[in-house]
């Protein structure tokens, strides 16, 4: 499942829509507070599932209607969406992946009958994968033949999407960008895969990956094996990103452990990263001195600096 940006301002209006009831479906993280407080904002009623022990329970407050729900209530959760009259959904926040390799994942959820005869293939059978795109991709899927079609949040605030520029730090060096360039490159081969979307890098040479165990424990491995620090870390979108989930986010959090680990610099993709609280995560940047850039293609917008220099 947060930052700031020169080319756009963090309080610009999203376009206003008709008014209409939207499906929150809720994991961890301040994403869904945001989604929800800015569906307000534009006028909809907001009717809101949060996944237990993940969801905020402040969205309690914020929203029309909330019930906290299982994850693996499949069922129930689109049976809820029906009864209140929601055809246009969104999903927004962090469902922690390493949690269905615990012994009996599944059970310990107490999945109901839909989800079992749903994720069977991918969890009981293993004649299907459990990369994130196919088990989010199956998930719409199912709400979407009972007629509850998911929207990406962004549509609702594509304002947290961040803007191409250089948002905080010192002006970058010729060996950062030649890092970026290659995490870059790691990072999309890597996205392509659906493996992960984050690669940390220092004097172009790859130092950690994401996979499973998110973008934090990425960083905190660079830290361990880099203790001189200094290193970069680049986040992308995946070449075929589906906008409606799985979306790179970064946030409060991701520059605290940045700074804790020992890295210097954090990339990400512009137009396809989300950002949220961003004047405090370029406050904290800069405090902690992280530099932050938003990029669309590293290798232009390099040379473009170069030539601008």
């Amino acid at each position: 499942m947060t930052t700031t940006h020169h080319l756009g301002d963090a309080t610009t209006d999203a376009p206003e829509q008709p008014s209409q009831r939207i499906g929150l479906l809720a994991a961890w993280g301040r994403y869904p507070i945001v989604v929800a407080e800015e569906l307000k904002r534009q006028g909809h009623q907001v009717y809101c599932l949060g996944i237990t022990g993940l969801a905020d329970p402040s969205l309690a407050d914020i929203c029309d209607d909330f019930q906290p729900i299982g994850c693996a209530k499949l069922g129930a959760q689109i049976r809820y969406f029906r009864r209140h009259g929601v055809r246009r959904a969104t999903m927004a926040g962090k469902i922690h992946k390493v949690a269905m390799f615990q012994p009996f994942a599944v059970l310990r959820h107490l999945p109901d009958w839909r989800c079992l005869r749903v994720y069977y293939p991918h969890f009981i059978l293993g004649t299907k994968d459990r990369k994130d795109d196919t088990l989010l991709g199956t998930l719409v899927g199912e709400y979407a033949k009972d007629g509850i079609e998911f929207a990406p949040a962004t549509d609702f605030a594509p304002q947290l999407l961040i803007k191409k520029g250089q948002l905080v730090g010192r002006r970058l060096s010729s060996s950062q960008w030649s890092d970026i360039c290659l995490g870059w490159e790691m990072a999309k081969k890597l996205g392509e895969l659906d493996i992960g979307q984050s690669v940390a890098v220092k004097g172009r040479a790859v130092l950690a990956v994401e996979a499973v165990e998110g973008t934090d424990a990425c960083i905190r491995r660079a830290g361990e094996l880099c203790t001189a620090g200094g290193f970069t870390v680049v986040k992308v979108a995946k070449p075929r990103q589906d906008m409606r989930f799985d979306v790179p986010a970064i946030g409060l959090g991701t520059i605290e452990t940045i700074a804790a680990a020992g890295g210097s610099l954090l990339a990400v993709e512009a137009d396809r990263t989300i950002v949220i609280d961003q004047a405090r995560v370029v406050e904290l940047a800069a405090t902690r001195k992280v530099s932050i850039v938003a990029v669309h293609d590293p290798a232009v917008d390099r040379n473009t600096r170069l030539a601008a220099a």
